[in-house]
């Protein structure tokens, strides 16, 4: 047989062109020193950067946050019993992700995006960092559209927008979580994606929150993110950040639009958006997010600072305990139309103790946020739910995303209530009252009846606008304060079925016209009579 040279030839070229041969890895390798309540120093990770992961032999994750001379300090997320002195501990030389996407809509997931309602995997599209820089002023655009919470004190009173920081504050037990839940539940069919942050609750609470919103066919939308009060502080510290993370996959990203009754929405195939290129004018969503409750999350930092030996500063916490907050709410905002127009609007909660709103936390939140919704336990125990304080909360930008029929009718609201605050607490004294003050009196006690709303029942905002106008025009003037509640259902449900085009009117052009105004009267005229036969009422 005979070697041909040029065929051997091109047959090593050949050989060599494929060879891939063992690749050379270089890993940055330290040591634990120490270890313990959910904290490792590790030595010989001299290029570690700042929140970096870094992975331990027995697959466990930590988070660089202490980078000291001789050692790096990190938190371990979830088991460290299996970490001993001596262990191996790796860079990974990258800073921590977690999953987002659409395939998270309807799921219970933990602060590293995993899931936790026995559903199976998530097939996440993308990864995007928990910690995002904020959105910088041109980045931003001011607050223009109404993020509707169907709870009326609220949406007339202390309005909220698409983008805002509205805090939830007051004391344990006193309605916070049910603001979040009944908001939520508003934004079906308005295409608004939502996130609700559970951190250091009790896994049956979630369970029910999770349970209630099923019920209500809120989870289609819906992403919930757990840190339960079993789980170690560095999730519960994550959680919020992680949370935000998955909110903010909807609001930079494109989607394509359609107008559905008078409502831009994001157009749905299948059940899923349907992303568009921006070239193409897609659009980024609006988002809603809840963290249910900062005040466990900053007591979580606590710990992990103090265990990482930082400097205590103000009742025990480190210093930059107020960057934790403002750099997780900065991220809310209503985004240029240059970036697609979406928008992040947040609901912190904060807990006080036995109402002290001067506390630091308290006080910290209050100064980074765009208002406060109080909530204050006298009322709640009286029977006003939700029992907002309307004297002390405010907002500081939702006027501006008032709707026009709104802000007619609401400026009346919170003035009238003030007067009839006053005016209660005169009359307790025993004085006798003249008939006008006396009619005041009367009217306010049916509006304060007329603001009380029970949970998970959101009220449409056209509905909303026709209550506290007819009862600002003394429509409910008659009826027993006992009877305020029956007479709202059974009125709305009269103009649902009689004069549903003044609801369209006020859904299509955003106020009522003077034949509205005339119809509306027209209703309640006709209304009053059938409802004072039918209750015997007068």
């Amino acid at each position: 047989m005979k070697i041909r040279a040029d065929e051997m030839t091109s047959l090593i070229k050949a050989q060599l062109a494929n060879y891939g041969g063992p690749q050379l890895v270089v890993d940055e390798v330290g040591t634990v020193v120490q270890v313990g309540d959910g904290v490792a120093r590790i030595t010989g990770l001299s290029g570690c950067m700042a929140g970096e992961m870094i992975s331990f032999e027995n697959g466990a994750y930590g988070l660089a946050l202490n980078l000291e001379e001789g050692n790096v300090g990190a938190v371990i997320m979830g088991d460290y019993l299996g970490i001993k002195e001596g262990a191996i501990a790796k860079r990974t030389k990258r800073v921590l992700e977690v999953p987002v996407g659409q395939a998270l809509l309807g799921r219970v997931v933990d602060a590293l995006g995993r899931p936790v309602d026995g559903k199976g995997p998530i097939n996440a599209e993308a990864t995007r960092r928990v910690e995002s820089p904020a959105p910088g002023l041109a980045d931003r655009k001011s607050v223009h559209e109404p993020l509707q919470t169907g709870l009326k004190c609220i949406d007339a009173m202390i309005p909220v927008g698409r983008g805002q920081r509205e805090l939830i504050i007051g004391d344990r037990k006193t309605g916070k979580t049910a603001i979040c839940i009944d908001t939520i539940i508003n934004q079906k069919g308005k295409g608004v994606i939502c996130v609700y942050v559970a951190i250091g609750q009790k896994e049956s609470t979630v369970a029910a929150i999770v349970k209630q919103l099923e019920e209500a066919g809120a989870m289609n939308y819906t992403i919930v993110v757990t840190a339960s009060a079993s789980q170690p502080a560095p999730l519960q510290f994550l959680a919020p950040y992680a949370g935000a993370a998955m909110a903010e996959f909807f609001m930079y990203g494109t989607w394509e639009h359609e107008t559905v009754g008078g409502f831009t929405l994001p157009k749905l195939a299948g059940g899923k958006y349907v992303p568009q290129p921006v070239a193409v004018g897609g659009r980024g969503l609006a988002t809603f997010i809840a963290y249910d409750d900062l005040t466990k999350q900053a007591a979580a930092y606590r710990e992990m600072s103090l265990l990482l030996r930082r400097p205590p500063g103000r009742e025990a916490y480190p210093g930059d305990v107020f960057y934790l907050h403002s750099r997780l709410l900065e991220r809310s905002a209503k985004l240029s139309d240059k970036l697609g127009g979406g928008s992040l609007t947040a609901f912190p909660v904060i807990e006080t103790q036995e109402g002290e709103v001067a506390a630091y936390i308290p006080t910290n939140v209050i100064s980074i946020t765009d208002g406060q919704i109080y909530l204050q336990p006298d009322l709640f125990n009286a029977g006003q739910r939700p029992a907002v304080d309307v004297g002390i909360s405010v907002s500081r930008v939702g006027g501006a995303a008032q709707i026009k029929a709104r802000k007619k009718v609401a400026g009346t609201l919170r003035l009238d209530l003030a007067a009839f605050r006053e005016l209660e607490a005169f009359a307790q004294l025993g004085t006798e009252l003249d008939p006008a003050t006396q009619r005041q009196l009367d009217r306010g006690a049916r509006m304060v009846e007329l603001l009380k709303q029970s949970q998970a029942s959101p009220l449409d905002v056209a509905n909303q606008v026709l209550m506290i106008k007819g009862a600002g025009e003394g429509m409910l003037d008659t009826v027993p304060v006992a009877q305020v509640q029956v007479f709202e259902k059974e009125f709305l449900g009269f103009i649902q079925s009689e004069y549903a085009e003044i609801i369209k009117e006020i859904h299509e052009k955003r106020e009522l016209s003077e034949a509205g105004n005339a119809k509306f009267k027209e209703a309640v005229a006709r209304f009053l009579t059938t409802f004072k036969t039918k209750h015997k009422v007068g």
